[in-house]
């Protein structure tokens, strides 16, 4: 055989075997080719407010807490850790609930997924079987700032208005049960991309808690915070340049909620002094 060739099928032997060695490298780094129990979001998400709840020392510092689902939750993305390209409320956030003002620094202690049931058993005391997560005595906020219900309108219990009503009632009167000196931002359920939805949960919802916050039993603690006009085209519909999908907002979305909700608090603040 001719050496040239011999040796040239030598050299590709060669290469051939650092190709596939490198390759075996690059595949030793896949998290895909690596043993891993199974750890969803919410759950990451309640095991970090949970750490931050425990931390009693930093607990003063938290002037407002934001409770609620992934629509509260998300204020708290920059990139979106599973679509890339999208971005959520990080930057809005960081600008104006992250302590650059100290009055509005802010604890969010939404989660993904939640329904108000789910919220209910997070901030049940540990004493009742709950996770506790306002039992700590310095966690003395002068705001909670309230968004839940949507998710209820999914595998609903019927009938669905009410379900979801009285479920933003029952986290209402467990918020002033957990936090007595606390007031209470209450803001509507946004518009969704189904008008059916938005026609027959939402709208109804929302007009019944407008009512409910200038009641007997709320209004001395409770001031109302409609966005849902804000999120609206001029058509009437759900303004699609302020939401990432059908539910949730993008940043510019949370750069409306903000603009709107900073001098609601701005307003509450004034009518006590």
């Amino acid at each position: 055989m001719n050496p040239t060739l011999i040796k040239h099928a030598q050299v590709s032997l060669v290469v051939a075997f650092m190709q596939l060695c490198t390759i075996s490298a690059q595949a030793a780094d896949f998290v895909s080719t690596k043993p891993t129990a199974r750890v969803e979001y919410w759950q990451q998400r309640q095991a970090t407010i949970d750490a931050q709840v425990a931390d009693s020392a930093s607990l003063p510092a938290f002037r407002l807490v934001f409770v609620g689902d992934s629509i509260t939750d998300f204020w708290l993305l920059g990139d979106d850790p599973w679509i890339p390209g999208r971005l959520h409320g990080r930057k809005v956030w960081d600008e104006s609930f992250g302590g650059a003002v100290p009055r509005n620094r802010a604890l969010n202690i939404g989660i993904s997924g939640d329904r108000t049931e789910h919220l209910l058993y997070r901030i049940l005391p540990k004493s009742q079987g709950g996770l506790g997560q306002l039992d700590a005595p310095s966690l003395a906020p002068e705001f909670f700032v309230l968004m839940v219900g949507i998710n209820n309108s999914y595998a609903p219990e019927m009938p669905v208005a009410d379900s979801v009503y009285e479920g933003v009632v029952a986290v209402m009167r467990a918020l002033h049960a957990r936090k007595p000196g606390t007031r209470l931002i209450l803001q509507s359920i946004l518009p969704t991309s189904e008008p059916s939805r938005d026609d027959t949960v939402v709208k109804p919802v929302n007009a019944r808690l407008a009512a409910l916050a200038k009641s007997p039993e709320f209004a001395s603690f409770t001031t109302w915070l409609d966005l849902y006009p804000s999120f609206l085209d001029v058509q009437g519909k759900q303004d699609t340049r302020l939401f990432l999908d059908g539910l949730h907002p993008s940043e510019a979305g949370y750069g409306v909620w903000r603009d709107r909700l900073l001098p609601v608090l701005d307003s509450a603040r004034a009518r006590v002094r």
